[in-house]
């Protein structure tokens, strides 16, 4: 089954602008490109479809040097008359198994731009380290990640869910409904290929297969994100225990209970960040923009799906009666699974969030998340409880230079005055999780509606 995704919106505007380089469709494995693709392809009067893990497609790069030959064989298997290129899509999947063809994407640009071509590949950190010219600024980016919240409701086809939780502020009488949906998508994350075996079995009795076998797909590809024997042990060693880190910042030295040096398991885990199934997310001790993380600083990991993660701890039976998430494993999962929510926003950049600290002997403080909205640093907590927990926040607020403040809990949407400790005041916009992919709307409503 193919789902709705919100990059579709992209590739439509892609299609129809004037400026249209070919596009590189990026993301982990089995985030579903291939599908986005090909479902796009049915709005083209001709396709050409690609795969260059088969010979018989990667034959085409291989014997020929100049664009215009590999493009007039092309449209001769297909077909094709040569003046129907500009209704026609050349979808290049799996390219990193060409570093060819990723070069050659430059004169698809220069010699034939009324020709749309979309390519797409897993790995495409570690083919470009075989490219010696790379075509920058000949293609353009479209990152893909695993379905957020409203494309899993679209998945789902509730429609009305959606249709409420795209109203600013929300109505009251959506929240229940909403906040046991939300649940069951924290529980089986958005990994395509298990929203499709859930919606087609109405169970969740046999996604533990789904996943496992999509984990050890990651686990069979280290082989590829290492240059070195000792590289792909240690990236390993990282898959079979980083899920236990989830709910604390790591250090590099020993993770893992292991004797690998920072050195080693520092480049296994940007190796495992390239490929965008483990990502490092880094503090900032910026209250001001811009927000810079600090690379100096423990980071924190932030798997490709909270789904997997669940499975790996093996905790996703007890999440099922719980009707509030946040104090599951740790207090970790939700602010997980937010920060995944925030990065799938990301479509057209690599940029991933930043929390804050403020690390001194006697007090430390930590904030969940900050985002850059309308020119200030708004935190973010993620947390139930009362607004006296919210300890760091309140250091945060001391230190900035605006009231704004953002607490995300099973509670409902609200706007409340409050005051730091040390009687600083401030404004608190209080949002419920399932509100993740709608945060930086409902900041931007918040700066503009409400003032002390």
């Amino acid at each position: 089954m193919a789902f709705k995704r919100t990059a579709e919106q992209h590739l439509k505007k892609w299609k129809s602008s004037t400026h249209r380089k070919p596009l590189i469709i990026r993301g982990a494995r089995q985030v579903g490109k291939t599908t986005l693709v090909k479902e796009f392809a049915r709005s083209y009067q001709y396709r050409i479809l690609l795969n260059l893990e088969k010979p018989k497609d990667l034959a085409y790069f291989e014997k020929y040097d100049n664009v215009p030959m590999i493009i007039e064989a092309l449209l001769l298997a297909n077909k094709i008359q040569s003046t129907d290129k500009n209704k026609c899509l050349l979808f290049i999947d799996e390219i990193q198994e060409s570093p060819k063809a990723i070069e050659l994407l430059r004169y698809f640009y220069e010699e034939f731009p009324e020709l749309h071509v979309i390519a797409a590949g897993s790995l495409l950190e570690f083919a470009m380290q075989h490219i010696k010219s790379f075509p920058v600024g000949r293609v353009s980016y479209l990152y893909l990640h695993p379905l957020n919240f409203i494309e899993y409701l679209a998945a789902i086809k509730h429609e009305t869910a959606i249709e409420q939780l795209n109203k600013i502020p929300l109505e009251s009488f959506a929240h229940d409904v909403l906040l046991d949906l939300f649940n069951r998508y924290a529980i089986i994350g958005g990994m395509p290929e298990v929203i499709n075996v859930f919606l087609e079995n109405e169970s969740m009795a046999d996604l533990p297969n789904v996943y496992e076998s999509i984990w050890g797909t990651y686990q069979n590809d280290v082989e590829k994100y290492a240059s070195s024997e000792t590289g792909r042990k240690v990236i390993k060693h990282i898959m079979s225990t980083a899920h236990l880190y989830l709910d604390q910042r790591i250090k590099f030295q020993h993770f893992g209970q292991s004797n690998y040096k920072s050195r080693e398991v520092g480049e296994a885990m940007r190796n495992l960040d390239d490929a965008r199934i483990i990502r490092l997310i880094y503090p900032s001790t910026d209250v001001e923009v811009p927000i810079k993380p600090d690379l100096k600083k423990s980071p924190r990991l932030q798997f490709l799906d909270t789904g997997l993660v669940n499975h790996v701890l093996s905790i996703q039976a007890d999440l099922l009666g719980l009707k509030d998430l946040s104090s599951s494993y740790k207090g970790a999962l939700i602010p997980h699974l937010i920060t995944q929510e925030l990065i799938s926003l990301n479509t057209i950049s690599s940029t991933k969030p930043n929390f804050w600290v403020r690390e001194k002997k006697q007090a430390s403080s930590e904030v969940d998340l900050v985002l850059n909205s309308k020119g200030i640093v708004i935190p973010i907590e993620i947390k139930s409880g009362s607004t006296g927990t919210l300890k760091s926040l309140h250091q945060f607020i001391e230190n900035s230079n605006h009231p704004y403040a953002v607490r995300m809990y099973a509670g409902e949407f609200s706007v409340e005055k409050n005051k730091t400790p040390k009687g600083t005041p401030y404004l608190l916009m209080n949002l419920p999780y399932y509100l993740g992919t709608k945060l930086p709307e409902y900041i931007v409503h918040f700066v503009d509606n409400y003032h002390l």
